[in-house]
Parts: C-alpha cells; sequence; structure tokens
C-alpha cells in the first residue's frame, strides 16, 4: 500500500535461504486475514499506520527453510506468528508485558507485513500448528488470540453476565471465548442481522439488533434484575462506549478493544459515580496464541462461519473494495496464496 487507498502488487527477490541468521525462518505464506485495523489503514484512519506499507499481520505458512541455531522447528511444518516486534528492554517488556512495549512495532502497521508469498520470522515468535488444522484456521490463530487477551482482562470473568458491543470478527470471537472461559450469559450486540445470524451459528444464543431495540431493553429480556458485570466494546464507535457505560452494573468492567477512527467523548462524571473500570485491551502474549491454538483445535471457537469469503493475492486491492461494498454480507475476508 503507497498511499491510502493505494494497493500494488509488485515482483521482488525471494529471501536467500543461505543468508538467514541463526535464529530466522524463512516461510512460504499460505493464507491472509484482512483485519479491520487494515481497512483502517487503507482508508488513511489507521493511528499508527506508516506508509508505503506491506499489509499482513495474520497469516499461516509453511516452514520453508530455518537458521543454523533452530533445531526445533522443521522444513513443511505448518505456522504462524506474531507480528510484534519489541524492544525488550523497557519497563512493560521487563514486567512480560512486551505487548505494550514502549517502542512496540507492528508488521504491516510499521514494518513490512506477511502479504507477500515468502516472508522471515525469527524463532521467538513463530507457533507451530496441528498437523490437522487447516491453513484457513491458522490464518485465524491472530485473531482468535485477541480474543483469548482480551477476556483475560477482566478482573473476574467466570459466572458473570457479559456484553459484546459489536458482532464482527473480534467481538464474535471474544463472545466465543467469554463463554469458553465460564461466563453465565453473553449477549452480542449490532446494527447488522448478518453479523448477528453469523453470531448464532457460532452458538451465541443471545443477540439483539439495537437500531431497533436499546441496549437496556435487550440485557432486560436476557439478564433481568441480574444485569450484567462485563462489558467488552468492540465497534469502535462513541455510541457504543455510552451504551455500556449506561447500562452496565456499576462498580463493573469495560474493556476497549475496537479500533476507533475518530476519539470518543467519555462522560468522565459518570465514570467516576459509578465507579467503573475502563480497561485497554492490546494486541496479546506469546500464551494467548498458544491458547488460541488449544481453543480452536479443540473445537471450542467456531470459525467457518466467519471465514466468509476468498480472493487470490493479485486481487487484494478488489478484496478491499468488496469489503467496503458489503460491510453487511461478510465477516472473514481471505486472501489465498
Amino acid at each position: 500500500m503507497t498511499l491510502p487507498g493505494k494497493i500494488e502488487i509488485l515482483d521482488v527477490s525471494q529471501p536467500v535461504r543461505d543468508t538467514l541468521k541463526t535464529d530466522e525462518i524463512l516461510l512460504k505464506v499460505k493464507r491472509i486475514g484482512v483485519c479491520g485495523s487494515d481497512i483502517h489503514a487503507y482508508h488513511g484512519e489507521h493511528p499508527s499506520a506508516l506508509y508505503p506499507l506491506v499489509q499482513g499481520h495474520e497469516y499461516s505458512a509453511q516452514v520453508i527453510a530455518v537458521g543454523s541455531g533452530v533445531s526445533e522447528v522443521k522444513p513443511g511444518m505448518k505456522v504462524t506468528a506474531r507480528p510484534q516486534r519489541v524492544c525488550g528492554v523497557c519497563n512493560p517488556c521487563k514486567k512480560g508485558e512486551y505487548n505494550v512495549c514502549q517502542n512496540l512495532r507492528v508488521e504491516g502497521f510499521h514494518l513490512q507485513g506477511s502479504a507477500q508469498d515468502y516472508f522471515v520470522v525469527t524463532h521467538d515468535r513463530l507457533v507451530v500448528l496441528p498437523d490437522g488444522m487447516s491453513y484457513d484456521h491458522g490464518a485465524m490463530v491472530e485473531p482468535v488470540a485477541v480474543a483469548a487477551h482480551a477476556t483475560a482482562r477482566p478482573r473476574m470473568l467466570k459466572g458473570k453476565n457479559v456484553v459484546v458491543s459489536g458482532a464482527g470478527t473480534i467481538g464474535n470471537l471474544i463472545a466465543q471465548f467469554a463463554i469458553a472461559r465460564g461466563a453465565a450469559k453473553v449477549l452480542v450486540t449490532d446494527i447488522s442481522d448478518y453479523r448477528l445470524d453469523v453470531a448464532k451459528a457460532c452458538g451465541i444464543e443471545h443477540t439483539i439488533n439495537v437500531s431497533r431495540k436499546t441496549l437496556a431493553e435487550g440485557m432486560s429480556e436476557v439478564f433481568g434484575a441480574e444485569g450484567y458485570q462485563i462489558g467488552f466494546e468492540c465497534a469502535g464507535v462513541e455510541s457504543s462506549i455510552q451504551s455500556l457505560m449506561a447500562t452496565i452494573e456499576k462498580g463493573s468492567d469495560i474493556i476497549i478493544v475496537g479500533v476507533h477512527a475518530q476519539n470518543p467523548v467519555v462522560d468522565m462524571e459518570h465514570l467516576g459515580e459509578r465507579e467503573l473500570w475502563l480497561i485497554g485491551s492490546m494486541m496479546y502474549l506469546h500464551e494467548d496464541y498458544l491458547t488460541a491454538v488449544e481453543e480452536i483445535s479443540a473445537g471450542r471457537i467456531k470459525l467457518d462461519p466467519i471465514i466468509t469469503n476468498h480472493f487470490p493475492l493479485e486481487k487484494y486491492a478488489e478484496a478491499y473494495k468488496f469489503i467496503d461494498s458489503a460491510r453487511d454480507k461478510c465477516m472473514k475476508v481471505i486472501i489465498d496464496l
């Protein structure tokens, strides 16, 4: 992507196996998932995107060659990898919180991403996938890891009632993960009947379309007098945060996951008076990737209803245009290589 809205496909030299550093691994990329943050970058609305850039941060691949210092990963293995590049020396990194590294750089936004036939990664970020996992599902490990991390952010989730605002891919996966982690009841909201139908196909029982029914009405029907104690903001719009703050039980947790193209207005007096916890969630840790692989493999996270469209690499630009024209008729778009 040379500029917002402009995608070019270029011929470049394949990485040379003999030049791999000791901890590097050469991959043949098989699938790339198009993320909502990619679309923000495409429209020049992502706060971190640096142009020109090679996109792609959620993907699956096959190992082609390994550096001399890599022993447990072999050519032919099916893998994915975290796109984070961290400094390792700042205070967050020293505490193991490298997902919020002071010098964090992310492939596909600050550095070249995986939207290319061959890609080199370092061993420490690699995650080996089970032989039986499809490349489609392997490309979904990254967004599932986002959900794994986000649902670990509340002070206590098990046994609590949960509202997920936004039924896109991330909201859907967070709702599924909340169920897997033992939430009592999970309600998903959106303005798209299509996305809510996909949520139901993934086993999420309770949904409401907030263009026809308010969150207050929907939560009363689902939770009754119990109310809800955990809210996940995945829509990335101001009204979503405001609705959660207005309806959640006092003293409860709201986790902010959505990418906001415009900074929302938050009623700070309301936040303080109700003693709400507004909690950020940023990407994932390596263990979140491992948890994602485990949950997908166990069948507790359903992915097939979410993967709705495939495009070849040479039609990357067409894929973005399709997403723009069919936002209410597609979920996860996969690029095939």
